[in-house]
């Protein structure tokens, strides 16, 4: 089915309209809460979601303290970066996610955030700007490039940092050392007041293509590719095996009592079988799901 969709020129709508819809599409995002410093040592507190992880080698994080859409000025990280290149990244958990979006408020320069949101600054080992001692994870990074890609309001400014010290909480690590999503309770940035957490049935997994490619959705056969059952994720889990199962397979799951049942009884006899291969599916048992999918 097409989609009916709306066009959006971004150059012909206001900024703030387009800025809405974007944060409300490219979601959920993480929250890059920035501890900067300037010239003078006064520190500067400050979340942004417009932020990522770019590289490894060298260790690469991005974010933007965009100029204001209201009135095109620039944020006091912004201006801090300027004379002090330097930033701490903290990550925000649920627990602390209050009062990182109090330290968002747009107070004076010169006004402590670590204070007005009673926040615990800690000293870096290699920068100059403070850690949050309530976030699990913190990032002292150099800035090693601003990338200014305007100057009216809205306009980006990219600010490239390289990671020379990570701090882990050993709270948040599983048993492997790796970070445990329940355990440290990450929280992303999604349109308007909204927000998402790293725990509970908002998380799920989706394993990586191996080394070994798939099939894929357009080896499938036809009556499976245009099922009206499967959805696309479906489809692209069957996509995912590396090969049709023999005769022989089909032919021993045509027999089995599940499947001679729905062929006896079923007065719709594909979409039974896609829907028993849909249950099989979401067990896990996607090879099986295709024997059944096959034996129509």
């Amino acid at each position: 089915m097409i989609r009916k969709t709306q066009t959006i020129n971004p150059l012909q709508i206001p900024v703030p309209q387009f800025h809405k819809l974007i944060l409300g599409s490219v979601s959920p995002r993480p929250i890059a809460f920035a501890s900067t410093i300037d010239k003078d040592g006064k520190p500067n507190l400050s979340p942004f979601s417009f932020f990522n992880a770019f590289g490894v080698n060298p260790s690469t994080l991005i974010f933007s303290p965009s100029r204001r859409g209201r009135d095109n000025t620039t944020k006091n990280t912004f201006e801090n970066l300027k004379e002090v290149a330097e930033v701490v990244i903290n990550m925000v958990t649920y627990d602390m996610v209050e009062q990182a979006n109090l330290a968002s408020s747009d107070y004076p320069k010169g006004i402590n955030e670590f204070v007005k949101a009673g926040f615990t600054p800690i000293e870096s080992e290699m920068v100059r700007p403070f850690r949050v001692n309530e976030s699990p994870v913190q990032y002292e990074c150099k800035v090693r490039d601003i990338i200014e890609t305007g100057d009216q309001g809205g306009a980006a400014n990219l600010v490239i940092c390289e990671i020379l010290l990570m701090h882990v909480d050993e709270n948040v690590l599983d048993e492997s050392g790796m970070i445990d999503p329940d355990k440290i309770d990450l929280v992303g940035r999604m349109g308007g007041p909204w927000y998402c957490r790293t725990t509970g049935d908002s998380k799920f997994k989706i394993s990586k293509p191996g080394e070994k490619l798939g099939i894929g959705i357009d080896a499938l056969p036809e009556q499976v590719r245009h099922s009206p059952v499967l959805t696309g994720n479906e489809l692209a889990k069957l996509g995912g095996l590396q090969n049709l199962p023999e005769s022989n397979e089909v032919d021993a799951m045509r027999s089995s009592n599940e499947v001679k049942k729905i062929f006896d009884e079923s007065e719709d006899i594909l979409t039974g079988i896609h829907s028993h291969a849909k249950q099989l599916i979401q067990k896990g048992e996607v090879y099986e799901a295709m024997k059944v999918l096959m034996t129509y």
